[in-house]
């Protein structure tokens, strides 16, 4: 006789539980019905507003349609794992010229190894009850509907700013699928409740929410300074201020993340002083430097030439004194003509030209 039919309903509070145990705050399970996101992502990239970012059009509908990526999927475990980490306050820390701000995902281990392994030991809980089943986890790393799928999952609602959001936890979190063939019941899909509030749309320091939920990637800070690995248009720089990694102005100012708790997760513990360092020293490591120290690191896949380049702005948005300049002018003939050109930009900005010396103390 064939095995009995697992109880989906046990095994769906089962997997919440499991998943609580090995480290994420909340797990929520839905279906593969998106088709009202699957026209709202084909007409955001229609309007260009993915930039250099051809990877997000490039897979077509198998972002939007699951069981087009991983044939027979029916149900996601949609999870969540808390990130933000204790230190300095980062509204203030945005208005210490003489430091860096580097997002606060990005602070410590890169999440994607950590959350994905995370992933891996539920699955294999989820074998042991039930046998082997069809799954595949993804953590960011595939044509995956990430948020749209917490969404339906129960785990929150995509705000204004295009993050999710939850009332009992704001938005610093980052989201984990594990995709499944198994016939679980689905959670019912968070509700809306931004309302009225537009501090998010007001607080871009370039006005990248062109509308409310419409992020135009090519004008946010976070896809300048990441995923783009060319010249940073000139109109955004002094906008950017002292933001050389990400951009977290739309999370900070929300209302819903004064209810965010710290993180207890040590990899996600701020690395390297990162947190709150200071851009001359950064701009002053080595390309081997930047390599070892970032090991591990989100920030590693960038490049050395992109991470320069992003310091670069922020000391040429950094107050006038002869330690910005002396730094700047360290690397006015740099090798990467990319650096040069924002070294260049940044003196220009204290009133400086490349070889001009700083004044003498």
């Amino acid at each position: 006789m064939p095995p009995p039919s697992p109880d989906y309903d046990q095994l769906a509070l089962d997997i919440k539980t499991w998943a609580r145990e090995l480290g994420f705050q909340r797990a929520g399970i839905t279906d593969t019905e998106l088709s009202d996101h699957e026209t709202h992502l084909l007409n955001w990239l229609e309007k260009g507003f993915h930039g250099s970012m051809e990877y997000m059009a490039r897979h077509g509908t198998r972002r939007s349609r699951p069981g087009e990526l991983v044939p027979g999927t029916c149900r996601i475990v949609s999870v969540r794992m808390d990130y933000l980490p204790p230190g300095a306050d980062p509204v203030s820390l945005l208005d210490h010229a003489s430091a860096g701000y580097v997002s606060r995902y990005a602070l410590g281990r890169d999440y994607h190894k950590v959350m994905r392994r995370r992933l891996q030991q539920l699955a294999d809980r989820i074998q042991q009850q039930v046998g082997p089943f069809g799954c595949r986890a993804f953590v960011d790393s595939a044509p995956v509907l990430e948020k749209a799928l917490a969404e339906k999952a129960g785990l929150g609602w995509i705000g204004k700013h295009s993050n999710l959001l939850s009332q009992d936890c704001g938005s610093w979190f980052f989201l984990g699928e594990l995709y499944t063939d198994l016939p679980l019941p689905a959670d019912r899909p968070a509700s809306d409740h931004c309302g009225s509030c537009s501090r998010c749309i007001e607080a871009c320091p370039t006005q990248a929410i062109v509308a409310p939920f419409q992020v135009d990637a090519r004008r946010c800070i976070s896809y300048l300074t990441i995923e783009n690995r060319g010249t940073i248009p000139e109109e955004f720089r002094q906008a950017m201020g002292n933001r050389i990694y990400g951009c977290d102005d739309c999370q900070l100012v929300c209302p819903f993340n004064r209810f965010a708790e710290e993180s207890g997760e040590t990899d996600f513990s701020p690395r390297w002083g990162l947190d709150q360092p200071d851009l001359v020293a950064l701009f002053g490591w080595t390309r081997q430097q930047f390599l070892d120290r970032m090991e591990g690191s989100p920030i590693r896949r960038i490049g050395y030439e992109s991470w320069l380049r992003n310091i670069a702005v922020g000391l040429g948005n950094a107050d006038t004194c002869d330690r910005v300049i002396a730094a700047l002018t360290s690397r006015a003939e740099d090798p990467s003509p990319l650096v040069r050109e924002h070294v260049s930009w940044a003196l220009a900005r204290h009133g400086r030209s490349v070889g001009q010396a700083p004044d003498s103390t």
